[in-house]
């Protein structure tokens, strides 16, 4: 199985009301520099998305921007990026970003980057790929969400023999790892670069 090369990063176009927000996106830039991973994301270069792509850049990383033509104004779209595809649309954006990542985190964000989110978990539930997919819990951020998962558990709508893989970290710095100790786990796993979307296979 191939290591991770690529991370995509869903987060929000906004910066948040909390500083930590900004700092935690920085941080997560200069980690996947330095760890040499290429960062996958949205394309533009306002909040929270700009922040991770800029970090990255800044410290001589690897960025590929993927963001449709009618966000290219609204989210100004980062022409720092050497690597930058515009989409049609929306679909062709997210499916684009799937193919082209290894592994996924979650940063603070609005309802988009919570459809992005459950959508992989979704595909992942299904069996449709085994990418790990992380929520990096900033603040406490994704309780909200941790706990409605565990209802839909206790109510009998998330079954054992269909969980809902993810993963969670309270600290930035401990996200990386954990995504690469998962993707060590279990030799049975597909290949991380297949080039097929999950809704190309259902």
């Amino acid at each position: 199985m191939k290591k991770i090369q690529s991370v995509c990063v869903y987060c929000g176009s906004s910066f948040g009301t909390d500083p930590v927000y900004e700092a935690t996106a920085t941080r997560l830039g200069q980690l996947l520099a330095e760890t040499g991973l290429r960062l996958v994301y949205g394309g533009g270069s306002v909040g929270l998305m700009g922040t991770v792509a800029k970090a990255v850049l800044d410290e001589g990383g690897q960025v590929t921007g993927i963001i449709p033509h009618f966000l290219e104004r609204r989210e100004e779209m980062l022409d720092a990026v050497s690597d930058l595809t515009i989409t049609e649309n929306m679909h062709e954006r997210k499916q684009l970003m799937f193919q082209k990542a290894d592994a996924f985190i979650v940063l603070p964000g609005g309802i988009g980057t919570l459809e992005e989110a459950v959508e992989m978990m979704t595909w992942a539930q299904l069996g449709q790929h085994k990418k790990p997919v992380l929520l990096a819990n900033v603040n406490g951020f994704w309780s909200p969400l941790l706990e409605l998962l565990d209802h839909m558990r206790a109510q009998g709508f998330i079954r054992p023999d269909r969980e809902v893989p993810y993963l969670v970290a309270d600290r930035i710095e401990d996200a990386i790892p954990m995504l690469t100790d998962a993707v060590g786990e279990g030799s049975d796993a597909p290949d991380l670069q297949d080039d097929r979307a999950p809704m190309e296979k259902l």
